[in-house]
């Protein structure tokens, strides 16, 4: 069964990636569940779901350890590299972690109801309550002043909508390295929203390293290649949105990484 069940469920592997690191807040974290997935496949290869397609089967494993995990407040987390899941433990409180589950799962990672009541072993309704209750923390958020690093108008516009109507404020738009950082020092954002590829053919990664190399402020990339950034080998995002995004994708987005407010690490 290994040699059926790996190669099916590679291809999902970094969009599992992208999960868990949204759902913890830090890489490190992220990957460290991941990391676990994997090895349980390779180790009881019967135990992988063989009624459902398999990327499917890839989150639900990944969810049976997740659930199994019982991390309290305050506990370290295996192989911890940084500081965010301190962080994250001290605001577990704030939304169940069942909620944030299904909004991420509905929103960042495209599953309908149906099936995200069968990774977390609920009904559909229950999906659809947990995700109100995710959202309803979400306008009782803290909001920020957020800079768009993004060379592409009309997409830089849709992005400052979503940002505004969620009752956010937009210190700027850039679209270069320095402009970013000029901005950044003018106005200090809350809040980072950067694509990869900018005007003048600078890099968005390196802009953020620029600006979080002065600035402890959380970042959510945008990219139209999330697979490069999802490998699992280097120091990578935290955050990070597909193109072409969804509204809500954005929303669950913004909330997630203000929810753990601290700096994420780009890639290098």
């Amino acid at each position: 069964m290994t040699h059926v069940a790996w190669p099916r469920s590679r291809p999902h592997l970094p969009f599992l990636r992208r999960y868990a690191r949204a759902l913890t807040g830090s890489q490190a974290h992220g990957d460290n569940f991941v990391r676990a997935t994997l090895e349980t496949i390779v180790a009881s290869p019967e135990s992988f779901p063989r009624e459902v397609d398999p990327r499917l089967g890839l989150y639900r494993t990944f969810h049976a350890i997740w659930s199994s995990a019982n991390i309290e407040e305050g506990d370290e987390p295996t192989n911890s590299i940084d500081g965010n899941e301190g962080i994250a433990h001290a605001r577990l409180s704030r939304i169940t972690p069942l909620s944030r589950q299904a909004l991420l799962l509905t929103s960042l990672e495209g599953f309908s109801n149906e099936d995200v009541a069968y990774l977390i072993d609920a009904s559909p309704e229950d999906v659809e309550s947990l995700v109100a209750e995710a959202l309803a923390e979400i306008e009782r958020q803290t909001h920020a002043d957020v800079l768009i690093i993004e060379d592409e108008p009309i997409i830089a516009m849709d992005i400052e909508t979503i940002v505004r109507d969620l009752g956010h404020n937009v210190t700027g738009v850039a679209v270069t390295r320095d402009e970013a950082v000029a901005q950044a020092r003018k106005a200090p954002p809350g809040l980072v929203l950067a694509d990869i590829q900018l005007a003048d053919d600078s890099s968005g990664i390196d802009a953020v390293k620029d600006i979080l190399a002065e600035f402890s402020v959380p970042v959510i990339f945008i990219t139209a290649f999330p697979e490069r950034l999802l490998t699992g080998s280097r120091p990578e995002p935290t955050f990070l949105i597909t193109k072409p995004f969804q509204r809500a994708t954005v929303k669950a987005a913004i909330s997630q990484a203000l929810f753990f407010d601290t700096a994420t690490v780009p890639a290098g």
